[in-house]
């Protein structure tokens, strides 16, 4: 029903079955669980929605293709990734690297082992600044930076960054105030927060580098094609129970 995108009342053809007998044995299915390897493992944890109030916590292991983890959320919060990492160390895991989106409080629940910010991510938060095609000249000088980071050494990147920086800190500087002259704001507050972020995220972005023993990936994208897949699945199968929902979510996330 998963795999194939039947539904109920294609199954009880199939079977020769009411669809309500297809649905009770939907019911029946136990959910099935995360393939957990005890030992050494390089971790991506992130977290997806359908809708406002119904998520998804899941962690992959890159290295063995598998998601060790998975757990219905309401709000990804620092509390459920914590009670993620807790729940694979009592299983045995050693986590010794965390692939992450950028999220702050995924720095602080990993903060003991190397952290890969995922370079997509960080290029895509750029462009949330200052959008694909920026109009000003330090905007797309910006990006243009920003879209050279999977080329790059650290060293490059930084020396590119900071260059950038140096041609355009007055620029930066620049203020707009209100009619009254009594408040201001920076006129160019996205692309400060563009270079913000990237020059935050720096000491991250190249870690897959300086350890290359743990074979860390530079991207998140082994558990974003997940995502991707289980989405455009459940996508046939709406008006789904919530039970029903997350039995198809762990049976996508199981294989």
């Amino acid at each position: 029903m998963v795999w194939k995108r039947q539904t109920a009342n294609q199954l009880a053809k199939k079977y020769r079955k009411s669809a309500r007998w297809v649905r009770n044995q939907l019911k029946s299915c136990p959910f099935p669980l995360p393939s957990v390897l005890p030992g050494p493992t390089v971790l991506i944890p992130d977290t997806t929605f359908f809708g406002r109030d119904y998520g998804i916590v899941v962690c992959r292991d890159p290295h063995r293709k598998k998601n060790v983890y998975w757990q219905e959320v309401a709000s990804e919060t620092a509390a459920e990734y914590l009670k993620a990492r807790q729940a694979l160390e009592r299983q045995g895991v050693i986590i010794k690297a965390a692939v992450i989106d950028g999220r702050r409080s995924l720095k602080s629940i990993f903060a003991d082992v190397p952290i890969q910010v995922c370079q997509f991510h960080q290029v895509a938060i750029v462009t949330r600044y200052l959008t694909r095609r920026p109009k000003l000249e330090a905007g797309k000088e910006l990006r243009t930076i920003a879209l050279l980071l999977t080329e790059l050494s650290e060293e490059w990147f930084l020396k590119y960054l900071n260059d950038w920086h140096e041609k355009w800190k007055d620029f930066l500087k620049e203020r707009t105030y209100s009619e009254d002259k009594k408040h201001w704001q920076y006129t160019h507050r996205r692309i400060r927060a563009a270079f913000r972020s990237l020059k935050t995220n720096t000491p991250y972005l190249f870690t897959y580098l300086k350890y290359p023993e743990l074979k860390i990936p530079n991207t998140t994208n082994s558990l974003d094609g997940y995502f991707g897949r289980m989405k455009k699945l459940l996508n046939v199968h709406n008006g789904l129970s919530r039970r029903n929902r997350y039995l198809f979510i762990s049976e996508i996330l199981s294989k």
